[in-house]
């Protein structure tokens, strides 16, 4: 088994597992130290946990509840598995909500309401979205409890008071977009929990906290490849990106060209401007 940290945050924490277990391996008593949720990315293995056996295959999801002992076995099993984990604070399971025994379900089967948010933590691991990790994973789990326990999420109600709030705070994201951010900065600047931020702030201005910060620095990038002679390179680090293949990959999504390609249609290079209007 390895496991490679992804994201260490003060409420989401989340980890890539994979594990090459088959059925001649010994299984062992493992426990839960904190409430988590794994989704099973690709292979499968079973589970045995508060008496309950379980089988887990691609795009079934592992419950943990702290202090919980559980077995991981493989005699149905040969392809080994890999998980992409998501541990959450206490503090964030408290502010969702939820019974105790909703985090004591052990495993759950796929739900394709867990699935596709699954499959977009692992877009966002993977750079292909612009989407938070952290976002995901708060949404993931406020949709678990949803989904297992049929309670319903109510409506954001924002106030004259929440939505000045949610406009002040992407106003300082964009004058800060240069800068590390997480959401956890940006909730403290607000005055709120992380999941009650990110419930506001998508509910009144449409995009997430992160999709607001990933756009404001590709303006920030668009504005400085057409006006500015710097390297792409310097441009990419100047703006808030930490990886330059991250930002090409981004900007190229966003722009659909290059930061090259977009800088010399900026110096007139009609034929891209005539290229891009041919594919749309």
């Amino acid at each position: 088994m390895t496991a490679t940290p992804i994201l260490q945050g003060d409420k989401i924490s989340v980890y890539d597992y994979r594990c090459t277990a088959g059925p001649d391996s010994k299984p062992f008593v493992e426990q839960h130290t904190s409430h988590s949720i794994a989704y099973v990315r690709k292979g499968s293995f079973g589970c045995t946990k508060r008496g309950r056996a379980f089988e887990l295959v691609t795009g079934s999801v592992m419950v943990g509840h702290p202090g919980d002992e559980y077995v991981c076995t493989h005699d149905h099993h040969v392809c080994g598995d890999e998980c992409l984990s998501f541990f959450f604070h206490p503090e964030l399971v408290d502010a969702i909500g939820g019974k105790a025994e909703v985090w004591r379900t052990g495993c759950a089967p796929p739900l394709p309401e867990l699935m596709v948010l699954g499959e977009l933590a692992q877009a966002a691991t993977d750079g292909r979205s612009d989407v938070g990790l952290d976002e995901v994973g708060h949404v993931l789990a406020n949709r678990f409890v949803e989904v297992v326990s049929g309670r319903a999420q109510k409506p954001v109600q924002a106030t004259a008071r929440d939505r000045r709030r949610a406009v002040q705070m992407a106003l300082w994201i964009d004058a800060h977009a240069h800068q590390p951010i997480e959401l956890e900065d940006v909730a403290f600047e607000a005055g709120l929990s992380p999941f009650h931020f990110l419930r506001l702030f998508s509910g009144v201005l449409g995009v997430s906290p992160h999709q607001y910060l990933v756009r404001s620095r590709l303006r920030h990038a668009a504005r400085l490849l057409a006006d500015d002679e710097r390297p792409v390179t310097d441009v990419a680090y100047d703006v808030g990106f930490g990886d330059l293949s991250n930002f090409v990959r981004t900007f190229h999504r966003a722009a659909g060209v290059s930061p090259r390609r977009f800088r010399e249609a900026s110096r007139g290079n009609r034929k891209i401007l005539q290229e891009r209007l041919a594919v749309h």
